[in-house]
């Protein structure tokens, strides 16, 4: 017996967990759907873009003892030639009806309807569904509870904050993190030490009254081969210590860096030069001139834990 079950996956919460893990239960194999960035933007803002959706979701399938595979969907149907084979699918109670129309289109082709498993809405502390939208705003941690450490991130950029949630849940467990849309104080286009004061600033200024913040930077620095990327991260906590970490630089290539240097910035200077627009909010530049060996969400959880290595010992 094949299950199939889908969603966006836009933080992968625990509702979500829950209907993963009964699509295990009552299936031998499981198809999981994943939506792509253009439906995943319908009703949305700013969906985190697939490659991190999907990142999450293979460590989560990783750990399940059953046959799995990932698919992505344009719509409500799924690829046919790979949902056609499914017997069982599981949805939450605020999605059955969609299965409704998924059968009848099954059926006005002769494909048997699919067996179809309910479960119940997951509740957060608050007796409210679990949302992604919940977790990502900074109202409860992934399992709908607020007994956790809060964690504020000074940028609303959703690669930096799921890098900071994805470094604090592994050194923490559970985490709250609050994105905060504030200044860094320095140019748009940071040079040198302006990365490490724009860092801090973001920092100083998401903190409130959570027990941590954290800000980030990212930068430009001239060497005597060329141009090159570093991003500082800067952690302050409720006592006013700052702890500092950078991540590994990588060099532009000459064309990106003359634009830089005559006063673009790298995204503009990127998107001059290789037709990519909003890098920093994807792969980052990082991604595209590595050819996807390294994305800018790796690049900026190793300055986040850079950052945490001096606070390790008291933990």
């Amino acid at each position: 017996m094949i299950s199939i079950v889908a969603g966006t996956f836009n933080i992968l919460h625990e509702g979500h967990k829950q209907l993963i893990k009964k699509a295990f239960e009552v299936g031998d194999e499981v198809i999981v759907g994943i939506t792509t960035d253009e439906m995943a933007s319908e009703g949305r803002e700013e969906p985190l873009p697939l490659y991190l959706r999907k990142k999450e979701l293979e460590a989560f399938l990783k750990k399940q003892d059953k046959p799995w595979e990932i698919i992505e969907i344009f719509d409500v149907y799924g690829p046919k030639d790979k949902v056609d084979d499914a017997d069982i699918i599981v949805v939450s109670e605020e999605t059955v009806q969609n299965t409704k129309e998924v059968n009848r289109e099954r059926g006005s082709r002769g494909i048997r309807p699919l067996e179809v498993v309910v479960i119940p809405i997951v509740k957060a502390y608050n007796n409210e569904k679990i949302s992604s939208t919940g977790v990502m705003e900074g109202r409860y941690s992934r399992d709908g509870s607020v007994n956790a450490i809060r964690v504020a991130v000074g940028s609303l950029n959703r690669v930096k904050v799921e890098a900071v949630r994805a470094v604090m849940e592994r050194i923490f467990g559970k985490v709250i993190v609050v994105p905060a849309d504030v200044k860094s104080g320095v140019p748009e286009q940071p040079w040198e030490l302006e990365i490490r004061t724009g860092a801090m600033n973001r920092a100083v200024a998401a903190l409130g009254d959570n027990d941590l913040s954290v800000g980030i930077e990212a930068g430009v620095f001239p060497t005597d081969d060329g141009l090159y990327d570093f991003q500082y991260c800067a952690i302050l906590d409720k006592e006013g210590r700052f702890t500092i970490g950078i991540g590994p630089g990588f060099r532009y290539p000459d064309e990106v860096a003359a634009l830089v240097t005559d006063g673009m910035t790298v995204g503009d200077a990127v998107h001059r030069v290789y037709g990519e627009q909003d890098i920093g909010k994807k792969q980052g530049a990082v991604g595209l001139l590595s050819r996807g060996l390294l994305d800018r969400r790796s690049l900026t959880e190793q300055s986040v834990v850079s950052a945490m290595i001096p606070r390790m010992e008291d933990l």
